[in-house]
């Protein structure tokens, strides 16, 4: 393993979210296969992806919730991105709605936690569970 002086490792919290969220691409992909399917990138990180992320964390002696947290805010980030980079680049930019693009995005980071967080401690409880039998 490379080791560069200085330089910190990622906590393990960090490490969980990461792997939920590189976890919930494919398995957003199946749930999209499903009639009727509405899931996102950015809603599959920010729920499946955050369960994905305490179920991770609760085996390595992590805070299931703070995986998730973080787990959520990078889906609420991957959220705000993928609007920009598919529907905000054919849009006629006013001052008005670039203000609510601006609290929509704003709303979008502080909800994508909260819901990261609850599906985590879920995802931690099922593995614990599951464990525990």
């Amino acid at each position: 393993m490379l080791h560069v002086p200085g330089l910190r490792s990622v906590p393990q919290v960090w490490r969980a979210s990461v792997v939920g969220m590189v976890a919930s691409v494919p398995a957003t992909a199946i749930l999209n296969w499903l009639p009727n399917p509405e899931a996102t990138v950015g809603g599959g990180v920010m729920i499946v992806g955050a369960m994905i992320a305490g179920a991770f964390a609760i085996t390595r002696s992590v805070d299931p919730g703070a995986a998730g947290l973080r787990a959520g805010l990078l889906g609420g980030v991957v959220a705000a991105l993928a609007f920009v980079f598919t529907q905000a680049v054919t849009v006629t930019w006013s001052v008005s709605r670039l203000a609510f693009f601006g609290i929509a995005v704003g709303f979008v980071l502080c909800v994508a936690p909260i819901f990261g967080s609850i599906s985590g401690q879920v995802g931690g409880r099922i593995a614990g569970a599951v464990a525990a039998e």
